[in-house]
């Protein structure tokens, strides 16, 4: 389902993320090791759609070494970052914005969690090649968002499963129903197909599936 747009505090917000996404700390762990696999202990990382800050401190509390840029169109999700981020802001800047804000570069890797699956395939392709051009070549990407299947009534039965995981885990029936009628509506998904394709399409290659959890799917690339 969507992620929360507007969170309160820092405490709840985590929780109602961690709700949506399964094992979203593992998720950023994993995220975090497949960027280091290229990223110096001096690196700099971008985050874009770093809005609430979950990621860019989990990667901040594993490198002391690296430095981010981390960028989000809504004020009060950057607002939140840098709650989140406490005394870790020394080694981040945040930019109101969307990519088209971020610095130039060169960066040593990059990560958007959470985020393409509300952009329509053409803005996806014009960010992802936005993103690229500020990467070093052979720097990673990782990214991770709502991809299921579209076709022969795929897309129906991927929005129940998640659904129903939600309400396992303490979500009300009518949240998720209409969730699941918001998904359809409002998010311009793609099938995991068209995501890797996507990917290519925009220089990137050596994409690899790393995290599969019901509609949510992550990817690593590669910038050629």
């Amino acid at each position: 389902m969507p992620i929360p747009q507007h969170p309160g505090d820092t405490t709840t917000y985590a929780a109602r993320v961690a709700r949506h996404v399964p094992g979203l700390h593992d998720l950023h762990r994993m995220a975090s090791l497949l960027l280091a696999e290229r990223v110096p202990e001096t690196g700099r990382v971008l985050v874009l759609g770093a809005g609430g800050g979950l990621e860019l401190r989990a990667f901040a509390e594993r490198h002391p070494g690296w430095h981010f840029d981390g960028v989000d169109p809504s004020p009060g999700m950057i607002e939140q970052a840098a709650v989140t981020l406490g005394s870790l802001t020394d080694r981040v800047t945040l930019h109101e914005g969307y990519i088209d804000d971020a610095p130039e570069g060169p960066f040593d890797g990059a990560a958007c969690l959470l985020t393409l699956h509300f952009l329509p395939r053409d803005e996806r392709l014009r960010t992802l090649r936005q993103l690229g051009r500020r990467l070093r070549p052979g720097a990673p990407l990782v990214v991770a968002h709502h991809s299921f299947p579209r076709d022969h009534g795929q897309q129906d039965l991927w929005l129940r499963r998640n659904a129903d995981l939600l309400i396992s885990a303490g979500t009300s029936v009518s949240q998720a129903e209409k969730g699941i009628v918001t998904m359809k509506e409002r998010l311009p998904t793609l099938s995991p197909e068209a995501d890797e394709a996507v990917l290519r399409e925009c220089g990137f290659d050596d994409v690899q599936l790393f995290y599969a959890a019901f509609t949510f799917k992550g990817w690593v690339a590669y910038w050629n």
